[in-house]
């Protein structure tokens, strides 16, 4: 928000003319305009989705993240947001929601084997930059008793099968397998 600040106007009138107090105004004015940024920068950064990449680095030191070379700002601010969301107790119906927030609703399959307590979750392709945080929050929130399996859901031949060979000639095997077809 740009702010108007002139000093010169909190000065008695008698002081407004002089060439010295008019110029030192001037200077102070950016001065102050900067301080007022900052200050407002600090308010902002109580607010995940308002924070500066000053407040991002906070949130994340506080909270024990690791930022990725590759993350956005409105990524990391994510990653912080599904941290601060997590709740306790942990139940197979939060951690839906948690997957929901974090892939989408139909971009993961949760299988629980409560006999064997083992737990299988597989994310989508379309997702698949959220694979480390899917096992993060995995590592957190999952019981240890329960063995945790976390996979890709790679393109099979039912995915495959609605496109022709000339479409498909020009992939290599891995493509066709681990990108998101179009």
């Amino acid at each position: 928000m740009d702010r108007e600040i002139n000093l010169i106007e909190y000065l008695p009138g008698v002081l407004r003319e002089i060439k010295e107090f008019k110029a030192l105004s001037a200077a102070e004015n950016t001065e102050v305009i900067g301080l007022w940024e900052e200050l407002e920068n600090v308010l902002d950064d109580q607010f995940v989705n308002e924070s500066t990449l000053n407040g991002v680095k906070r949130w994340e030191r506080i909270l024990g993240i690791k930022a990725l070379d590759t993350d956005t700002l409105s990524d990391r601010k994510f990653r912080i947001l599904t941290r601060l969301n997590e709740q306790l107790p942990y139940t197979y119906t939060n951690l839906e929601a948690q997957l929901n927030l974090l892939c989408g609703r139909d971009e993961y399959k949760l299988i629980l084997d409560s006999s064997a307590y083992a737990l299988t979750v597989k994310v989508a392709l379309t997702v698949k930059k959220k694979y480390a945080e899917v096992s993060n929050l995995l590592d957190r929130v999952v019981p240890c008793n329960i063995v945790i399996t976390l996979l890709l859901m790679y393109n099979q031949n039912s995915t495959l099968h609605q496109y022709t060979h000339v479409q498909l000639r020009h992939k290599t095997y891995g493509e066709l397998r681990e990108e998101v077809l179009s």
